[in-house]
């Protein structure tokens, strides 16, 4: 018991015990271990538009055409989730809303959870296996936000400075590891 007490109080091996320490903690704020066996389901619907804003005018301007916007949301593309670091499916929509914004729509998504998961949407082609974990921040990308679940369906407000046409693939991306959990090619509709 001397032996244990004297080792104890030399001052290297308390810099090595309280550096031990120190990275276990951070390893463990770092890589959170136990998202691994948490769940988080969201089920959202498709987002409704007000009635105002669905409300079509009295009648076209004078020089105007008459065509109307659809009454209710368009797919114009989709896509399968693929699994690249992380065991990954679902569905993937992007569609257009009566009042003309966008939302990316992930349905029946099962993924792991992680730590620093997004919603991005992506210029990168969609490559199947260890090949595509890494290629969707090399080129045009746009954060839709943090993922609010790693189950069930959810959507992502695309902005309204984002051209759609310049992007072509999903990606569940872990900014934390700069990594794909999974990812979706979008073809149009």
């Amino acid at each position: 018991m001397g032996r244990v007490r004297s080792a104890l109080l030399r001052p290297w091996t308390a810099v090595v015990l309280v550096g031990a320490v120190v990275a276990g903690a951070f390893g463990l704020y770092w890589f959170q271990p136990w998202k691994l066996w948490q769940d988080e389901t969201v089920r959202e619907a498709l987002p409704e538009v007000t009635a105002a804003a669905s409300t079509p005018p009295a009648g076209p301007a004078p020089g105007a055409s008459a065509t109307t916007p659809p009454a209710g949301p368009t797919t114009l593309a989709s896509g399968e989730l693929i699994s690249h670091e992380h065991p990954t499916s679902g569905t993937v929509r992007f569609v257009r809303l009566a009042d003309g914004s966008h939302v990316v729509r992930l349905e029946g998504l099962d993924t792991s959870n992680g730590p620093d998961l997004h919603v991005w949407l992506t210029d990168a082609p969609v490559k199947e296996g260890r090949a595509g974990w890494h290629v969707f921040d090399d080129g045009a990308y746009v954060s839709l936000g943090k993922l609010k679940g790693n189950k069930g369906s959810q959507n992502y407000a695309v902005p309204e400075d984002v051209d759609p046409s310049r992007f072509t693939s999903v990606s569940i991306w872990c900014d934390r590891f700069d990594v794909s959990f999974g990812a979706a090619e979008l073809a149009a509709i």
